[in-house]
């Protein structure tokens, strides 16, 4: 991470940013798609120069306060407002993700009983799971610890690869990517996890260059079974408090065919849960 990657999220989110959003009366021969760069720094209350060198990695990087006005400017979500801060190495960097759950988190996936559960790291690292996610995915525990990773898991030939369907879950991954590499640019093992899943997705490299961040509550989800087939699920993430882990559940609309099949799996043999 580095001016690059602040000047090149600042063009991303200037140019994605409706004129008439901004408050600025957009004319008919107008070409620059979003905001120009001196529409941006006048909102913002700076200099067009100034901007201008923003963008390029030129110059300085901004106080607080004005990163502040950029935002403000940028009509920035506090997810982007918060990466933005990173960028600008105003935010701590940690050396890596945590990979311990407490103990409470763990009592919750025991919990949750037939609803497949798991729980991630920044790095989407597997840290604990409940029996119901074991067979609905697959046995984490016969995996060594650095394979229980989703997104290894989910490329060709894996476990857990995703089928198409144009459900936002792709984007949404390069969302918390995008700020995992920002809160840990130390991470060797995050940089090439991205590089690999871009070069193995190209929907997912498509939306890392977009720079687009927000994460939904809850994101549609469909898999391949090896026994019940496919599975139009929804995935909830649930933040851990004081951490960057978040409990994913994954359930289906009730009354539907993937419901069915989920109740049937949890009626069949359960494999164990991660201690």
């Amino acid at each position: 991470m580095g001016k690059r990657d602040l000047g090149a999220f600042l063009r991303s989110r200037r140019e994605s940013r409706a004129p008439a959003a901004a408050g600025v009366v957009a004319g008919p021969r107008r070409r620059t798609p979003g905001l120009r760069r001196e529409e941006v720094a006048a909102l913002a209350g700076v200099s067009a120069n100034y901007y201008e060198r923003l963008e390029q990695a030129r110059g300085p990087y901004p106080s607080p306060q004005v990163l502040d006005a950029l935002a403000a400017a940028l009509g920035l979500s506090a997810a982007e407002r918060d990466h933005l801060g990173r960028l600008a190495e105003h935010a701590p960097a940690s050396p890596e993700p945590a990979a311990e759950v407490p103990a409470e988190v763990r009592r919750l996936l025991d919990r949750l009983g037939p609803v497949p559960a798991y729980v991630l790291n920044a790095r989407h690292d597997v840290l604990a799971w409940n029996p119901a996610a074991a067979a609905l995915l697959v046995d984490f525990a016969a995996l060594p610890p650095a394979e229980r990773n989703v997104l290894r898991l989910s490329m060709e030939g894996g476990p857990l690869r995703c089928e198409p369907s144009g459900d936002g879950f792709t984007r949404h991954v390069a969302s918390e990517l995008r700020q995992a590499v920002a809160r840990y640019p130390g991470d060797r093992r995050l940089a090439e996890l991205v590089r690999e899943f871009a070069a193995h997705d190209p929907e997912f490299a498509a939306h890392w260059r977009e720079q687009e961040l927000g994460t939904a509550a809850a994101v549609p989800k469909r898999i391949r079974h090896p026994r019940l087939g496919l599975l139009d699920l929804e995935l909830q993430e649930l933040r851990v408090p004081g951490h960057d882990h978040r409990v994913v559940l994954l359930t289906a609309e009730p009354g539907s065919a993937s419901a069915a099949k989920l109740e049937s799996l949890a009626s069949g043999p359960r494999l164990r849960a991660v201690r």
